[in-house]
């Protein structure tokens, strides 16, 4: 990746008009981008440019340029729109079209431009009015237009002879004009006194600490003119407290990005005078940073001094004499993105207000039908967060939620309230939140004794809670949305991770690793190999590496869930039964009262902590591919934690992408074992000892997962004394090739066997593929038979027919053909081959080889027979093996690629007679 920042400030060249082009920046390392020749209406303030290679892992390169750009400009409201579209639109370069990507981000003042382009000539450009076919959002690619309509302000397309360029224009969210902090009505004896003209030094620091300016408060506050200290640094100046246990200086401040406190400034008479300051770090057109300083005396520090967020009095006084309701002043300003904050300072608020002991708020579901817990004071139910109830009315439901409710004393209607059940409270008054109508949540305040609350207290609830409820609801929408954005962003890393690996055991990993801890605090997935196979525990993680082995060892004596196709989340109590149970006897062995009468099963051991760590809430989501269940993935919480629905949602979208990797890894597998099953049932048993010979053989098959492909070898004995050997190259490479691989080695063996010489045998051979009609190929083959004799020597008779020539390496250094060429194999009918007789005297060598061999290519450069030959006249004294691996080292060598073609390296030597 090669990046290219450019700093923000008023550019240089004046902003464009009409058609005038914009200027970009070229990313290091490429040649200059094509003009840019659409108007802007904004002022570009900040760039940065990135280029990406055609590699898969780019994708999650760009990714991360994209969040970290807009992060450092605070944009993060339109982060995960841009991130999504970004990793879309880099995948159609650097996958689909196989080009490199260029990324460009140009900042203005109301969002954010995002432009990738890629490098892809041949692509046609579409004719001028041309109909724009969107494609299916359930293919694997081509949605990054479809995804800029939906969530982009504006995008579009340029082409260009040498590139395709798709940008998209994201806006910040409108932000409501008004007041962001603000305090109660005061009255005036209460407000910040100040000495007549309130004065404001404001003073600007360069990079250096130097003061670059002082303005006419400055002067009149500390009796210097401006001349007097401009250039100095403010260090001799300031009185810098020195508090014990801190170690930031005024250095360090100037150079913080915003700072408020107290420090003293030393006046022209001596005297040091306190001050409140206020800095903010800033940076001119040019990028050069410095720090304004605004300075006010510290008595007067309420002009400069950022308003307190904190609970506000329990009652405040307006100027006509009102008292003012307590929640009233906590609405004020709830903060707008802060869901959770705000929950929990409405629940605390209710309770002060109603002189309660506890409080609890619950948000409805989007159907309505439940209530889940989300913020709680005084109960012990705070551990139940996200725990769901039933709306309606009856046994064990919420029967309070969409009215206005008081209860005397929950003795006397147990299960009116479930959330309260057990702990102690009595009396309870519960309001509903609505929305135009609608119900949206809960609100309640408890007491432990009874008959504390009644209508009136009701009726005051029910003002606040109707005053929040819109406040509430509009959070929660931003949260949901937020959520929305987010879980997109993680299923497109995930699907990115799953469909990067077809192994079967990472696959499960991964699936553990995305769940937790993003979903789960714990994960198991269970596989099932067929329809009558019982589910079987492949993989546990949980955050705490200490914790996985009890699990494992917890779950594995429980029966496992069962494999029901349903899709959805279903609650699986078993683990959390059978941790309570282990926990409750382990602690009564611990306490010496021997195992209890009830026992869920025998063996099961785990410690307290793996029984606290499974005992939450724990569900279950089938892993469903091509109609039928191939296991189910297991999610957990710790002790009464529950799961939140929008969670759940994400998880059953994980699961289906997750069950289709897992899918296709097991067919990946099984068929490459099939598939190297046959191919290894083509390679000739182990080679026979031969007295006399050295003999050496190296194969390599071209392609991933092939064993054996169109190169072949063998040595077989005849009959006493008579060896038959064999190399040959059928046309192509893989599974379609090693079909006629086997054909040729089968039947070299067979008619060798029956009696037949060389030439008949490779005749017959012949006839035969041609018998294979369509699916015959044509084949290239050295075939010879092999005598040792007495002296030493080995005679040899060969037919070459159409193959490479087998090169003979005598002892003096020589290298020369030992064959002439003939007619290759499966073109045509009748051929008239013989052989050619050769001996092999002691120290002698001879390489048979392949053409994937001879034809190895870097570039333009070729090994050919020549430089075969060169390699071989070094191998003069070598053993058979060390002829073979010498010869293979040089061809790997010879380039950097991987081997396109199979090849087949065959080397015989003759080594003499031993001396006693």
């Amino acid at each position: 990746m090669t990046t290219g920042l450019h700093p923000g400030g008023t550019p240089q060249d004046p902003p464009p008009t009409g058609n005038q082009p914009l200027p970009r920046q070229a990313p290091i390392g490429h040649g200059p981008l094509p003009t840019d020749n659409r108007p802007r209406s904004s002022v570009i303030t900040a760039r940065a440019a990135a280029s990406f290679e055609p590699v898969g892992r780019s994708v999650a390169t760009a990714r991360s340029f994209v969040r970290d750009t807009l992060q450092g400009w605070g944009f993060a409201d339109i982060v995960d729109d841009a991130v999504v579209l970004t990793s879309e639109l880099v995948t159609n370069a650097v996958v689909h079209a196989g080009t490199a990507a260029d990324v460009l981000c140009l900042r203005s003042d109301d969002g954010a431009r995002i432009e990738v382009a890629d490098h892809y000539p041949e692509r046609e450009i579409p004719l001028q009015g041309a109909a724009i076919t969107m494609s299916s959002p359930d293919r694997e690619g081509g949605r990054g237009l479809q995804l800029c309509a939906a969530l982009a302000s504006r995008w579009g397309v340029d082409y260009t002879p040498t590139q395709k360029l798709v940008w998209f224009q994201l806006d910040l969210p409108a932000r409501p004009v008004g007041t962001r902090a603000a305090g109660p009505s005061l009255p005036a004896a209460l407000l910040p006194l100040a000495d007549g003209r309130v004065r404001v030094a404001v003073v600007q620091i360069d990079r250096t600490g130097s003061i670059a300016s002082w303005n006419e408060d400055a002067e009149e506050l500390f009796g210097y003119a401006a001349e007097q200290v401009t250039g100095k640094p403010l260090t001799d100046l300031a009185a810098w407290p020195h508090t014990p246990g801190t170690s930031t200086g005024i250095a360090e401040a100037l150079r913080l990005s915003r700072w408020e406190g107290s420090y003293g400034i030393r006046g022209a008479d001596g005297r040091v005078i306190p001050v409140y300051a206020s800095h903010l770090r800033v940076r001119d057109t040019g990028g050069e940073p410095s720090t304004v300083c605004l300075l006010v005396r510290d008595h007067e520090r309420a002009v400069l001094q950022t308003p307190m967020r904190g609970p506000a009095p329990d009652a405040a006084s307006t100027p006509d004499g009102q008292n003012t309701d307590p929640f009233e002043v906590f609405i004020g300003s709830p903060a707008p993105d802060d869901l959770d904050g705000l929950l929990q300072r409405t629940v605390e608020r209710a309770r002060d207000m109603l002189d309660g002991d506890s409080a609890f708020l619950l948000l409805a579901t989007d159907d309505e039908t439940e209530l889940e817990v989300r913020a709680s004071t005084g109960l012990p139910s705070a551990r139940q967060r996200f725990a769901r109830v039933p709306v309606e009315a009856g046994p064990g439901r919420y029967g309070s939620a969409r009215m206005p409710a008081v209860h005397e004393d929950l003795q006397a209607v147990p299960g009116a309230v479930p959330l309260l059940s057990g702990t102690g409270m009595r009396s309870v008054v519960t309001v509903p939140l609505k929305v135009e109508g609608r119900l949206t949540g809960s609100l309640g305040v408890a007491a432990e004794g009874p008959n504390k609350y009644s209508n009136e207290e009701a009726l005051r609830l029910q003002f606040a809670a109707d005053r929040i409820a819109l406040a509430v609801e509009s959070a929660r929408l931003g949260e949901l949305e937020r959520l929305r954005r987010g879980s997109l962003s993680f299923l497109v890393e995930a699907s990115d991770l799953l469909a990067g690996t077809l192994d079967r055991d990472q696959t499960l990993a991964l699936m553990a690793q995305m769940t937790v801890p993003t979903l789960a605090t714990w994960c198991a997935v269970y596989t099932i190999a067929d329809q009558a196979s019982d589910p079987y525990l492949s993989y546990v993680l949980h955050e705490d590496e200490e914790l996985i082995d009890g699990i494992k060892s917890l779950l594995s004596k429980i029966a496992p869930p069962d494999p029901v196709p349903t899709p959805g989340a279903r609650v699986w109590a078993a683990p959390a039964e059978a941790a309570h149970q282990a926990a409750l006897r382990t602690s009564m062995r611990n306490l010496g009262l021997g195992e209890p009468t009830r026992r869920v099963s025998s063996g099961i051991g785990p410690t307290l902590a793996t029984a606290s760590a499974v005992g939450g809430e724990t569900v279950v989501l089938p892993l469903v591919a091509r109609n039928r269940v191939i296991g189910m993935l297991t999610l957990g919480k710790p002790t009464d934690e529950h799961f939140r629905q929008e969670i759940l949602e994400l998880a059953e979208d994980l699961s289906r992408r997750a069950a289709l990797a897992l899918d296709n890894a097991r067919l990946y597998s099984e068929r490459t074992a099939i598939s190297q099953s046959l191919q290894r049932s083509l390679l000739p048993p182990d080679l026979p000892h031969i007295e006399g010979v050295e003999v050496e053989v190296i194969y390599r098959a071209a392609g991933e997962g092939n064993e054996v492909g169109g190169d072949f070898y063998d040595l077989f004995p005849i009959r006493d004394g008579v060896y038959g050997f064999a190399i040959g190259d059928v046309c192509g490479t893989g599974p379609e090739a090693a079909a006629v691989t086997g054909l040729a080695r089968h039947a070299l063996r067979l008619l060798a066997r029956e009696g037949f010489g060389g030439p008949a045998v490779l005749e017959r051979l012949n006839s035969a593929i041609l018998d294979e009609g369509a699916r015959s190929r044509f084949l290239t083959l050295l075939y010879g038979e092999l005598w040792p004799q007495e002296d030493g020597s080995a005679k040899l008779k060969v037919v070459c027919a159409g193959h490479p020539l087998p090169l003979r390496l005598r002892q003096d250094g020589t290298v020369e053909p030992a064959a002439e060429p003939q007619p290759l194999l499966g073109v045509m009918d009748d051929l008239e081959l013989y052989e050619q007789t050769i001996t092999l005297d002691p120290g002698d060598v001879l390489l048979c080889v392949t053409d994937g061999v001879t034809e190895r290519r870097e570039g333009t450069r070729m090994l050919g027979d020549d430089g075969l030959t060169d390699v071989l006249t070094t191998c003069t004294g070598l053993t058979a093996g060390a002829v073979a691996a010498r010869i293979m080292r040089a061809v790997e060598r010879f380039a950097s690629d991987a081997p396109s073609d199979d090849m087949a390296i065959l080397a015989m030597r003759v080594p003499g007679l031993q001396k006693d």
